[in-house]
């Protein structure tokens, strides 16, 4: 059974980054979305190696599939998308504006 990691985090320590909690979860979410697309493309980029070994022979079918799931079990092992982000955030690696602000204006 695999081991849940759960974290609380301080909400308001995560709202005094953008100076609204909303904006903080847009900001997270469109980080995360980010994240888990890179991780999706490099994924599929490894496993298309074994779309193009459509001519193998049976025996080898086994082996093939074996290194598919250990590719695959590998990248669920990552952390999540939105530990990530959140992470990045609290140590200030996330560039953000507001486009509705009055910097933005200027």
């Amino acid at each position: 059974m695999a081991k849940q990691n759960i974290q609380t985090r301080d909400i308001t320590a995560l709202a005094e980054e953008t100076g609204n909690l909303y904006e903080t979860v847009v900001v997270l979410s469109r980080r995360a979305r980010q994240i888990a697309a890179r991780t999706k493309a490099e994924l599929d980029q490894k496993l298309s190696y074994f779309d193009d070994l459509s001519l193998i022979e049976p025996g080898d079918d086994l082996r093939v599939n074996e290194d598919q799931l250990k590719i695959s079990l590998e990248y669920e092992k990552q952390p999540k998308s939105g530990a990530i982000a959140m992470d990045e955030l609290q140590n200030d690696q996330i560039y953000y504006r507001n486009a509705g602000s009055e910097d933005a204006a200027l």
